[in-house]
């Protein structure tokens, strides 16, 4: 397992940080892209649990983590996949399956209808084809600039996983708080400002390439009957059910690694 970080520059000038795992013996590619307000270390446990088994692209959405905090132009999910698009040229993927999760997963959605002949494969992982209204959305906004992201941390940790995965993963939960603290304000707006206006439900039907969905069961934030929507909406796709909240991809790594293989093998 061959691995080495850098960034790519956009065709606006956005610089996109990543990781890229190359796994020699192994044919399969996967992305992986992160939730709101984290960055690619979200999926440290699911890269592990994946290890040489298939070549891992994980990197950073504008506005988040080592990429560009530059809110100057407005996220949609289409300039988030176009940047994906990029980032793929750049490493020489021609096709991956493309992961997200939560607003990682609105990525993949927009990067399936954009470029479905690069995408072998989607994981959908607690994650919507929309988030309700945009007023809601608009109350993180400013809370997030009158208190302080810190100050949304216990809400956010009660939404992302687990009591009981809370007490014994304390470790965990402290780089995840640190990482959703020192998030550019401008660039955090910008992104509930896109998850509180798109709607991605018209398009479902486009997704004719695999597709897996999963979802835990007590996610707050992308309740199962949003990842039923997806299912019901997208030919052919498959619906998981994990135990958990929010991020499955710290609660539960191995199954979400076995379904991101299964779905990259085409098995």
């Amino acid at each position: 397992m061959f691995t080495q970080s850098s960034e790519v520059h956009t065709s606006d000038g956005c610089s996109i940080g990543y990781t890229l795992h190359s796994a020699s013996g192994s044919p399969h590619r996967i992305v992986l892209a992160h939730s709101l307000g984290l960055d690619r270390s979200l999926w440290d446990l699911v890269a592990a649990g994946i290890g040489d088994q298939a070549s891992l692209l994980i990197y950073d959405c504008r506005g988040h983590g080592k990429s560009s905090r530059d809110a100057r132009t407005p996220f949609t999910p289409d300039l988030l996949a176009r940047d994906l698009a990029e980032l793929l040229d750049h490493v020489g993927w021609s096709t991956a399956v493309v992961a997200g999760c939560s607003m990682g997963g609105n990525v993949s959605q927009a990067f399936g209808v954009l470029y479905p002949a690069r995408a072998q494969g989607l994981g959908l992982v607690d994650t919507s084809a929309s988030y309700g209204s945009p007023e809601i959305w608009q109350d993180r906004i400013e809370t997030s600039r009158t208190k302080g992201l810190a100050s949304m941390i216990p809400m956010q940790v009660e939404r992302w996983v687990t009591d009981a995965f809370a007490a014994a993963n304390v470790d965990v939960l402290a780089r995840v708080n640190a990482v959703f603290a020192a998030n550019d304000l401008d660039c955090y707006a910008a992104a509930c400002t896109m998850l509180g206006t798109l709607d991605q439900r018209s398009t479902l039907h486009k997704l004719t390439m695999p597709v897996t969905i999963l979802v835990g069961d007590q996610d707050p934030a992308t309740p199962v009957a949003a990842s039923e929507f997806l299912h019901a909406g997208i030919p052919g796709s498959k619906l998981v059910i994990l135990k958990g909240r929010h991020l499955t991809p710290l609660e539960r790594p191995a199954e979400i690694a076995a379904a991101l293989l299964a779905l990259a093998r085409g098995t």
